[in-house]
């Protein structure tokens, strides 16, 4: 059975345009759509009676209808299935998005109030979900994807921007890389592969040739780890960057003029707190582009 691309919905505009860019993945990828609401009243059935419920449950039946709606004008092609879920937001899209192919949520960058993505219950679900999750910005359009058209005007028909991953091969990130390169190949884009690394404390003297010592090192063992990848998927373009400085810093920065962005983030056993480390942190704060959260061992 195919696993969906799910999207978590609370009426927000980020939502929405979560909801068109999983529509697209969807396709992309030969998938089913599935649109969830969580709120805690929703379908418990010893409350259903309540009439106090009923404007949350109109607004809950709302919010869908009207995704779909707008779906159906904007991405035809993709007919979503849609569920209310009594549970609270975090628990009811931790569980749908254990179950999917990937989850796909708006995000504000934890600035504004209001719906369920506003920060803390984004971070409480990326910390605990174990598949990919996807943060898309309420400006995210399906232009936006593509590279602007010779007159430098927004287009749907043009290539595909960069898809831009962060690379550590200090641990394991075989299921960062492999959605990293399924996603360059389904979208016929080309591939950046950053690798950060710092120089450690040398005397002044010999500092430039420390330098180039270490990022020869960089690239070395990044050229390594790629290299079976390049195999496995050989249509993808692969450039690989070894920039020195900070991970967050460095992706936030190449990340300005790419399609997607992908991260890794170590699955901890611990089932409290928000363990997202912080280069996931930061780029969920300043990224512009889609977000690929993608959880490892």
């Amino acid at each position: 059975m195919l696993r969906p691309v799910v999207v978590g919905m609370d009426g927000s505009r980020e939502s929405l345009a979560a909801a068109e860019w999983a529509a697209q993945e969807a396709l992309r990828r030969g998938l089913p759509l599935h649109l969830v609401h969580a709120w805690e009243g929703g379908v418990t059935p010893d409350l259903s009676e309540l009439p106090e419920l009923d404007a949350p449950r109109y607004r809950a039946r709302r919010i869908l209808r009207d995704a779909v709606e707008r779906l159906g004008e904007r991405c035809p092609q993709v007919v979503p299935t849609t569920e209310q879920i009594a549970r609270s937001a975090p628990d009811a899209l931790v569980a749908a998005g254990d179950e999917a192919e990937l989850l796909v949520l708006g995000s504000r960058a934890f600035s504004g109030f209001g719906g369920f993505m506003a920060g803390s219950v984004a971070l409480a679900t990326i910390a605990h979900v174990t598949r990919p999750v996807v943060l898309v910005r309420a400006e995210q359009t399906l232009e936006g994807e593509h590279l602007p058209d010779a007159e430098n005007h927004p287009s749907a028909t043009t290539p595909y921007r960069d898809v831009l991953v962060g690379v550590d091969p200090a641990n394991a990130c075989e299921e960062v890389l492999a959605f990293a390169f399924e996603s360059a190949m389904l979208r016929a884009a080309p591939l950046q592969a950053v690798y950060t690394w710092r120089l450690p404390y040398v005397e002044a003297a010999a500092e430039a040739r420390a330098r180039r010592a270490v990022g020869a090192r960089a690239a070395k063992a990044l050229t390594a780890i790629l290299r079976p990848w390049r195999e496995k998927f050989p249509t993808v373009d692969v450039h690989e960057l070894t920039p020195e400085g900070s991970a967050a810093q460095r992706l936030t920065d190449a990340a300005k003029g790419a399609g997607l962005l992908v991260v890794g983030r170590r699955i901890r056993p611990a089932r409290l707190g928000t363990h997202t480390g912080p280069v996931v942190h930061a780029v969920m704060h300043h990224v512009r582009c889609p977000v690929a959260v993608v959880p490892h061992q």
